[in-house]
């Protein structure tokens, strides 16, 4: 199995096995009998109770598929987890009243429950072994700490880790060996060696300058290679960063996710719920400006256009159409500008105030698009793009919004490079409370007409 479904099913069985050790320790506790009284205390609570023990599991990193230490690690931080969150639990039977809840109970589900997290550990742990996938990983650097970092991924081979061989400084050092590991080539041709030997993970240990190997990495399309770098005192003084460990060996991520399940999942809810909402709410909004479009002006109310979307996956997006009809019949595909002259005056009208943009409420809840995001673009200028600008293919990696960052920020004429600039902070940084701000400055920019598209 993945390792997300072997997260998953280890908190459902925690759920399952936290609640059991509740009941059978009532039972126990009053001799198989379930006096009402007092399991009320549980019911009413069992909830709080579970997130608490989860909480705990968690921080002590019993969800974590890559802990590489044995039994006796387990079950310390299974009983760490479990007791921690026995006592918290007592706190609040207290604090909240239930002073029903008998004492022994605790006691005896502190025990079973220790037993039983620990014994489906132990009895599924061939059953839940997880399908690591294959990660192919290019070393840079020959001398000790490359020694250290090659011992420690060989020594994990059985998730999924393949090292496929080493940088050096100098050409003569290609063909010679490294822990067994061979010298491939130099900085020089890296990125042709990602290419060649398929490379999708580059941990760097010896000094470079992280942003040339960044940018050619963006300009050369390999930007989807994860790169980590084990920190010297540069990297630690410059900022606060997210680190992994390989072992006790720390790893920088310079290629890290752009957003966190809980972001995603949370995002797709409010972009649902949202979307929907807003398009009872506006419906009579749409009607006035359906029945604006069509009486002053000839062609569709509806404009449709393909863009690419996450994934670089086209799509149509739907706007109130703002310009004469078959608008790029004679120029092809061009950007429009602040004083277009194929726009018609109502559509001025709508493309200030962004009143165009409505119809993408549709998009959002199909899917799409989300209400924050990089603004899709066509693909003819994405393949431009991404020819012209490193790193334009990292916009593709979330989806693209009706709203965002570079349209509240920037100014109308702003220029691909510079927009790329607001998505990538967007992307890399985005939360819920930046969401919110950049909704709030969007219906600022509505209200007054200013702002960029």
């Amino acid at each position: 199995m993945t390792r997300r479904t072997w997260q998953i099913v280890s908190v459902v069985l925690d759920v399952i096995f936290i609640n059991l050790a509740i009941v059978l320790a009532f039972l126990v506790r009053f001799k198989g009998h379930l006096p009402y009284f007092n399991f009320r205390a549980y019911s009413n609570l069992a909830i709080f109770i579970t997130l608490i023990q989860l909480s705990y599991l968690y921080f002590y990193e019993l969800y974590e598929a890559e802990r590489s230490e044995g039994f006796s690690a387990v079950f310390s931080s299974v009983v760490k987890a479990v007791s921690m969150g026995t006592i918290s639990i007592v706190a609040l039977t207290f604090f909240v009243g239930f002073l029903s809840f008998p004492r022994l109970v605790f006691l005896i589900s502190w025990l079973l429950m220790i037993v039983l997290l620990i014994s489906w550990r132990l009895l599924t742990a061939e059953v839940l072994k997880i399908n690591w996938p294959k990660q192919r990983i290019l070393v840079v650097g020959t001398g000790n700490l490359a020694n250290q970092v090659i011992a420690e991924l060989k020594a994990r081979s059985d998730w999924g880790y393949e090292v496929i061989g080493a940088i050096g400084r100098q050409g003569s050092q290609v063909g010679k060996r490294v822990d067994s590991i061979p010298i491939v080539g130099t900085m020089s041709n890296v990125v042709s060696i990602i290419r060649e030997k398929q490379v999708n993970r580059l941990i760097v240990t010896r000094p470079i300058n992280q942003r040339e190997l960044l940018e050619e990495l963006a300009r050369s399309s390999e930007g989807k290679v994860k790169v980590e770098i084990v920190p010297d005192l540069y990297e630690i003084f410059i900022g606060t960063v997210d680190h992994n460990l390989l072992s006790d060996i720390p790893l920088v991520e310079l290629t890290k996710k752009p957003v966190s399940n809980l972001v995603i999942g949370s995002k797709i809810l409010i972009d649902k719920l949202g979307s929907l909402f807003l398009l009872i709410l506006l419906s009579p909004i749409f009607l006035v400006i359906t029945l604006l479009i069509k009486f002053t002006s000839k062609g569709p109310v509806i404009y449709k256009q393909k863009r690419v979307g996450k994934e670089e996956k086209n799509f149509y997006l739907y706007k109130f159409r703002t310009m004469v009809e078959n608008a790029e019949q004679l120029s092809g595909p061009v950007l429009a500008s602040e004083n277009d002259k194929r726009i018609t005056p109502i559509g001025y009208f709508l493309r200030r105030y962004r009143l165009d943009e409505l119809p993408q409420l549709v998009n959002i809840l199909k899917g799409n698009m989300s209400f924050v995001g990089p603004r899709p673009e066509r693909p003819f200028f994405v393949n431009r793009y991404k020819e012209e600008i490193p790193g334009y293919a990292e916009r593709f990696k979330i989806k693209p919004g009706v709203t965002g960052l570079a349209q509240v920020s920037g100014s109308y004429a702003t220029t691909p490079e510079n927009k790329l600039r607001y998505d990538l902070i967007y992307i890399y940084h985005q939360s819920i409370f930046l969401d919110l701000k950049i909704l709030f400055k969007t219906v600022k920019v509505v209200l007054t007409g200013s702002g960029s598209r």
